[in-house]
């Protein structure tokens, strides 16, 4: 979580941070990414105005977490935000077993998708913790 924490604090998004990070059967890291602009994509600065407008172009960090790797690779998931239904479809697709997220997405069917295909999904709600043990406020 601390990973996908760390990613979340580089989104451009000013209303919702995400971060992901993935991790491989090894439990060695193999990717972190976070909700964001296509690489490249410098927008001007009234483009943050009106998050309704801009919502349909941010790619969230769990389909550019999936950019970095293929299929069957990454068996774990950490994600600051439940995954939304299409977010957790894809990571369904790329063979991902295990998801841990902190804060919960009320419009997601991700619960019913885990369920559905044997997926763990994890919700870690006192996290992150300070070097001495103490909870830290997003």
């Amino acid at each position: 979580m601390a990973l996908a924490h760390v990613a979340s604090l580089r989104s451009e998004d000013p209303f919702r941070k995400v971060g992901a990070a993935a991790l491989d059967g090894d439990n060695r890291v193999i990717g972190t990414a976070y909700n964001g602009l296509a690489p490249g994509y410098d927008p001007p600065p009234e483009f943050w105005d009106d998050r309704d407008a801009r919502q349909k172009f941010m790619l969230h960090a769990e389909i550019n977490l999936c950019s970095l790797f293929r299929r069957g690779e990454a068996k774990l998931v950490a994600t600051t935000t439940m995954p939304c239904t299409p977010c957790m479809q894809t990571l369904c697709s790329y063979g991902i077993e295990e998801i841990y997220y902190r804060d919960i997405y009320h419009e997601s069917d991700a619960p019913q998708i885990a369920e559905l295909y044997g997926i763990r999904l994890v919700r870690v709600e006192r996290y992150p913790l300070s070097e001495f043990g103490e909870l830290v406020e997003p």
